[in-house]
């Protein structure tokens, strides 16, 4: 019984700073836009004026392409 008196503030103080804890996360903003994160991740569009951080394709030197070198069963 002796736990108790050891437990019961200790289970009161858990709950009170985690309802601080949502109430902080309430009040800063965290759940405005639940959807946007959801939406980012499925479509992979940029904006058409970002630059897109590829370099461009070399241009074809006019020869050939290299024949595989890979080993063919015989």
């Amino acid at each position: 019984m002796e736990a108790l008196l050891y437990l019961i503030p200790a289970a009161l103080f858990l709950g009170l700073l985690g309802l601080g804890a949502f109430l902080w996360a309430l009040r800063s903003g965290q759940f405005e836009d639940l959807d946007g994160a959801a939406n980012r991740i499925l479509f992979d569009e940029e904006p058409l004026d970002a630059p897109t951080g590829k370099t461009p394709a070399p241009k074809d030197s006019g020869k050939p392409p290299a024949e595989e070198t890979s080993v063919k069963p015989q």
